[in-house]
């Protein structure tokens, strides 16, 4: 049963915009299966301008990456939490491009909706003095209405009494906390069900059973490419707690976040920058707070694609890829923004690492000893050659390969792909 899964083997931004569009190509069905507005998915399109042909650049936050191929279906599943003001705002931006959406986007009825409170409690609890580092789009908020049993799901925008019911309990408690805590204005029950009815009006079309609907389509033999957000070290429960998000991006995640079955997984790719890069608060055991680490942010654009906000960048760290291939089950990679690297006279990367003095080979996931953690590097000889021109992997340069096929061999895993910059035309594939 043909499921391939794209994961983020990193803390996120890895690029899996781009890898989910190159495997578009060849899928029936692209599902997005957990995270909501706050991951940012770039995608370099080819367009044709006055000029001739270009590409521009498209980000998309909710929609998977695979509706610029205009063969593929487009499933929201169940695990996203969904804001509607963001929803909207991407199926307008994409209508303006010429891109159908009639028949080719599925929300589910079970996606739980991102309300006004949960960005007003996010924004809120960000501006305290233990900060995560959200983007403060609500998600966190939502995915605690969710798990409280509270929270509010598209199917239930059909029923103005059930919304009624829901959202004056939902918006008491809210209020109380917002008021008194936070001397926050209070809001208004009857505006929200009113602004939520119209968004139901818009979205209708596409809201069906996805689950039933990937069911169908795993019988008919049809290939699907289920997409995460963010990474796996930001997952809730194998990620470096607290700092994580609020979901599983992990590979088990898009089983719960679908509704399909383990034994309908065929694959799993993890995307893989040739560096390391986090956004937000929490431990970063190869981060550079240098001139080094500067460079990698302007070389490589390493500004979040939902806030702007500047990346922490760093080495490649092995010892938590070893952990990321471990939890998901990656049999291969995808290398992205090796191009990066191309002016560097030497590249490290962290084999190992050291805890007073003593060497650890796992990956820890507390808080505490991740602290303490002294990065061991292997240095390699950079090639000082740009690759964005090139277009086979036998091509690269020699130190490119070594570097490459040096820590793959020390993952233990296969490289697949390499990416030497954002268009689609740079993707070398490795046979």
């Amino acid at each position: 049963m043909p499921v391939q899964i794209i994961v983020g083997a990193q803390w996120g931004d890895e690029g899996k915009g781009k890898i989910v569009d190159h495997l578009s190509e060849k899928v029936d069905i692209v599902a997005r299966y957990q995270g909501g507005a706050n991951a940012g998915h770039t995608v370099v399109v080819p367009t044709k301008g006055p000029g001739g042909m270009t590409t521009k650049e498209y980000v998309l936050h909710l929609i998977p990456s695979g509706i610029f191929h205009r063969h593929v279906k487009c499933v929201i599943g169940n695990g996203v939490v969904l804001d509607p003001a963001a929803l909207m705002t991407e199926i307008g931006q994409l209508h303006q491009l010429g891109i159908p959406m009639k028949g080719r986007l599925l929300i589910s009825h079970n996606a739980h909706l991102i309300m006004p409170y949960h960005k007003l409690l996010d924004t809120i609890r960000e501006q305290g003095d233990q900060k995560i580092g959200t983007t403060g789009r609500g998600i966190g908020p939502a995915y605690i209405d969710k798990y409280m049993r509270t929270g509010i799901r598209v199917v239930d925008l059909l029923d103005r009494d059930i919304l009624s019911t829901k959202l004056k309990r939902n918006i008491g408690e809210k209020n109380e906390i917002l008021s008194k805590l936070y001397h926050s204005k209070e809001l208004d029950v009857d505006e929200i069900i009113h602004e939520y009815q119209e968004f139901d009006k818009k979205i209708d079309e596409y809201v069906t059973d996805t689950s039933l609907y990937l069911y169908d389509a795993l019988r008919k033999k049809k290939e699907i490419l289920a997409e995460g957000a963010q990474g796996a070290l930001l997952d809730v429960d194998h990620g470096t707690y607290p700092f994580v998000t609020s979901s599983s991006p992990t590979s088990g995640g898009a089983c719960t976040g679908l509704g399909i079955p383990p034994t309908a997984i065929s694959s799993v790719i993890g995307v893989v920058k040739a560096y390391s890069t986090r956004v937000g608060n929490g431990p970063f055991p190869t981060e550079l707070n240098n001139e080094i680490g500067e460079r990698l942010r302007k070389t490589g654009g390493e500004y979040g694609a939902t806030t702007g906000r500047p990346r922490r960048c760093g080495w490649l760290d092995l010892v938590s890829l070893r952990y990321s291939l471990r939890i998901n089950g990656i049999e291969k990679i995808a290398i992205t923004k090796l191009d990066v690297l191309d002016d560097f006279d030497e590249i490290s990367v962290c084999t190992g690492y050291r805890v007073n003095k003593k060497k650890i080979d796992n990956f820890p996931t507390d808080l505490r000893t991740l602290e303490l953690i002294e990065p061991e590097y292997r240095v390699f000889k950079g090639w000082k050659t740009p690759t964005s021109g090139v277009r086979s992997y036998s091509k690269l340069p020699a130190r490119a390969r070594a570097y490459i096929e040096s820590f793959a061999s020390l993952l233990g895993t296969r490289v697949w792909m390499v990416s030497v910059g954002a268009r689609r035309d740079q993707t070398l594939i490795v046979r």
